[in-house]
């Protein structure tokens, strides 16, 4: 070897030995769903955004008490009940290298909020997210000015969900290409995505450095994260258990003991956002029945599954709302009561039962069949049947499309904790979450005067009124709001769970 290899070697030695380990580590994530595209105006799905996240920021985000503080925004300001200003940070770029623009998110912002949006017609999915935003104008080089046509008091509340793209590159790659690849402003830039198995990125180095509000802020700790698709729970413990990933989402509760007594790993929760549910297609040969639907309710002894599967780690729900969010109520309860149930049926022409499915994804196959038998005890005979997520938001959440199912065992984030993200797409006639068909005229007035009302106890009286017509006309099976938990490795270090579900990656580190 000559002189000069071995001072390049023993550079290269010292600089390895100065960097710190967790520089130079992979961080993998065992992941529930793969996401359904990469396009941030083109899905509605939590799984998708949390992946999309990682790559693409927004002006607004949360830290991980769920406070909306500036990203991309260096600072907001309401000009009027109806504008509201946000003054664009400066450096921030894009992983194709160029400079983010206000023409950027000017871009963004009517590509998600106007009809047609996305070209050809198309208009994205997240509109209903934008609320009855009017126009988006440049009103300087760094600032940006979102008119509203009303009032709507949860806007800053609701940007965090907006993830911003290039302009010239959407142009100039088209809509297949946003779908698969990527051209964010994010800490991780995508390397590869392995469609059904894992999503692949690595440390973006000129990252401007994140919200200035979420300490520490700076370029990701480490050099990829990669999120590996493992649908099974069961799956999923393993490999964390095995070492083989780092964190894994929906730890299930009946495993919860399993990770903590093992000397490498531990269990992190954090109060949910999410609450689940189970349609009934009301527009199907059975649940239009109102005395079927309130059979259905009786059959469910929703504390006992809490304790026995969730371990404790939910709170009931007799409406949509989590107990957290604005304008929750108390509600009546429908007690279980599974003599008053079969009782029901048989009033309802049922006397020996009637058979159904239920939808579910993989992930919560085991809670579903839990509910089933609950169900098939009561004379609602019960067949769970696991679909594929994408597969299963086309059947059931169409818009305005009918229903060709029985009961769908599911789901819908609140992250703001604000009835309008949840109360109005699940229940709105022909809205985009509206998995049971249900229609009410009334409240469909009800939720659009509240989405728009300034005063605060007006509002949340709304939402009471609302809630209770809901809990008297059941359109669905109310279960829980269970907290989130994790799996992790205790090398995992700088990294705590949100209660919007997001896996932000920026800080966190292996040991």
């Amino acid at each position: 070897m000559t002189t000069l290899h071995k001072l390049l070697t023993a550079s290269a030695l010292a600089l390895c030995t100065a960097m710190p380990a967790a520089w130079a580590a992979d961080l993998t994530v065992g992941f529930t769903l793969d996401a359904d595209t990469l396009d941030p105006a083109n899905h509605r799905k939590r799984e998708t955004e949390t992946i999309i996240r990682n790559m693409y920021d927004g002006l607004l985000t949360r830290d991980s008490s769920m406070k909306v503080v500036p990203e991309i925004a260096e600072s907001i300001t309401q000009v009027s009940p109806t504008e509201y200003d946000f003054k664009l940070r400066k450096g921030v770029k894009f992983h194709d290298g160029s400079d983010m623009t206000a023409e950027d998110v000017k871009f963004t912002l009517d590509r998600i909020a106007k009809d047609g949006g996305m070209g050809d017609g198309v208009t994205s999915p997240r509109q209903g997210l934008m609320g009855p935003v009017a126009s988006v104008d440049i009103v300087a080089d760094d600032t940006v000015r979102i008119t509203l046509s009303e009032p709507w008091p949860i806007l800053p509340a609701m940007l965090p969900n907006q993830q911003i793209v290039s302009k010239a590159w959407v142009e100039n790659v088209g809509k297949d290409g946003v779908a698969t690849s990527e051209n964010g402003t994010g800490p991780f830039k995508l390397v590869e995505w392995r469609k059904g198995d894992a999503i692949i990125m690595e440390r973006f180095d000129d990252y401007y450095g994140g919200a200035a509000d979420i300490a520490p802020v700076g370029k990701a700790c480490v050099d990829r994260v990669i999120f590996k698709v493992i649908p099974e729970s069961a799956s999923r413990v393993a490999a964390l258990l095995a070492g083989d990933v780092d964190i894994i989402n929906e730890l299930p509760p009946f495993s919860v003991a399993q990770v903590k007594n093992n000397e490498n790993t531990d269990v992190l929760t954090v109060n949910g956002t999410r609450s689940f549910f189970i349609a009934m297609n009301m527009q199907g040969e059975f649940f239009d029945d109102p005395k079927v639907r309130e059979a259905a309710v009786h059959a469910i002894d929703k504390d006992l599954i809490i304790d026995r599967i969730l371990g404790g780690n939910a709170a009931r729900i007799d409406g949509i709302l989590s107990p957290d969010a604005f304008g929750s109520s108390e509600l009546p309860h429908y007690e279980y009561d599974p003599e008053k149930a079969k009782a029901l049926l048989a009033e309802a022409g049922y006397p020996d039962g009637l058979d159904v499915t239920m939808d579910v994804e993989g992930a919560f196959k085991d809670t579903a069949e839990a509910v089933a038998s609950l169900l098939t005890k009561a004379g609602i005979r019960t067949k769970v049947v696991v679909g594929e997520g994408a597969q299963l938001s086309d059947k059931w959440r169409t818009k305005g499309a009918p229903k060709t199912g029985d009961m769908y065992f599911t789901s819908w984030g609140n992250g703001s904790l604000d009835p309008f993200d949840i109360f109005t797409p699940t229940h709105r006639t022909n809205d985009r979450g509206n998995s049971a068909g249900y229609s009410n005229p009334e409240l469909d007035a009800l939720l659009d005067a509240a989405a728009v009302e300034m005063d605060s106890d007006k509002r949340a009286a709304m939402y009471h009124d609302a809630e209770m017509m809901i809990n008297a006309d059941i359109p669905y099976l109310y279960l829980w709001v269970p907290q989130d938990i994790y799996g992790v490795s205790k090398r995992l270090k700088g990294w705590k769970p949100s209660a919007d579900s997001r896996i932000n990656l920026h800080d966190a580190c292996i040991e």
